[in-house]
């Protein structure tokens, strides 16, 4: 019989996996990127509506490539699941390629990234072979096909979102074939369309326009000039932004490191936040009703 901590925890999966579905429907989000439960919970305190976690993120901060053999699929999936805890928010999870090549295998380990808490999570179709990057058409569109399958069977209503990697890896016409490619993920079952990489209005729209009605995330990694609005304007749905947080942590603590290992100094301190403020906002977050 389940606990009354389970039966809690269930309904807020249920709460958040509504919430997430209905996010989907109508105008433009941007679901950042946390690394670790203290900048989930601080997304969250700004408003943010969803979060979503980053496969880089989680193998920098453990000292380690964001590889599949570096990062195996169940220290991946204990890192989903503290970020799902800790957020008060839907999460979606960066699940790579369902860390298995066989459409089989990754219905299996969509079933274990489900039991997660998760209220999304997406599949990609890079290989990580640089011989040949991404998984051949057919066998991608199978793999999605087969991630579907499994969230249906689980009867939880866990969004899937299909990534074309085509853009990343270098695919000549990365955008003809991304549009291909993200078509035959919709045909087979795929709630939200992913092709990471394009930085044009021109590219993204064609994307947008090719799965319509579908709903689209697009990744901003890098400032480009477009904003939001833009964004909204073009037809997107979802905006993520991949490592680029947790990049920028690291550049802080690069720059301070690297001062105090060539210079001797120590001015890089004066631009982080006191101690005092972040004790602070822990401190009453800890307090919030939320965990």
């Amino acid at each position: 019989m389940p606990t009354a901590s389970e039966d809690q925890d269930s309904i807020r999966q249920r709460e958040y996996r509504t919430a997430f579905r209905e996010l989907h429907e109508k105008g433009c989000f941007v679901i950042p990127n946390p690394w670790d439960a203290g900048s989930a919970r601080y997304l969250q305190h700004l408003g943010f509506p969803a979060l979503a976690t980053t496969s880089s993120g989680a193998a920098f901060s453990l000292g380690r490539p964001d590889e599949d053999r570096a990062v195996p699929r169940d220290v991946m999936l204990a890192h989903i699941a503290e970020i799902a805890g800790a957020a008060g928010v839907p999460v979606n999870a960066d699940f790579k390629s369902g860390y298995a090549r066989e459409p089989a295998a990754v219905a299996a380990n969509v079933r274990r990234c489900i039991k997660t808490g998760v209220a999304g999570l997406s599949i990609e179709d890079s290989t990580e072979d640089p011989e040949a990057p991404l998984f051949e058409f057919t066998l991608a569109v199978k793999r999605i096909r087969a991630a579907r399958e499994a969230i249906d069977k689980s009867r939880t209503g866990v969004l899937l979102t299909a990534r074309a990697e085509c853009y990343l890896v270098g695919t000549p016409e990365p955008l003809a074939e991304a549009i291909r490619r993200l078509q035959a993920y919709s045909e087979a079952g795929a709630d939200v369309l992913y092709a990471p990489g394009p930085r044009t209005k021109e590219d993204i729209r064609a994307i947008v326009e090719a799965v319509h009605p579908k709903p689209v995330n697009a990744l901003m990694i890098a400032g480009t000039g477009l904003k939001v609005s833009d964004f909204a304007e073009i037809g997107v749905r979802r905006i993520s932004v991949g490592s680029a947080l947790a990049r920028c942590a690291w550049g802080g603590f690069l720059r301070a490191a690297r001062e105090i290992a060539t210079q001797g100094t120590f001015d890089a301190f004066n631009d982080a936040p006191a101690a005092a403020e972040l004790n602070e906002f822990f401190r009453k977050d800890a307090n919030s009703d939320i965990l």
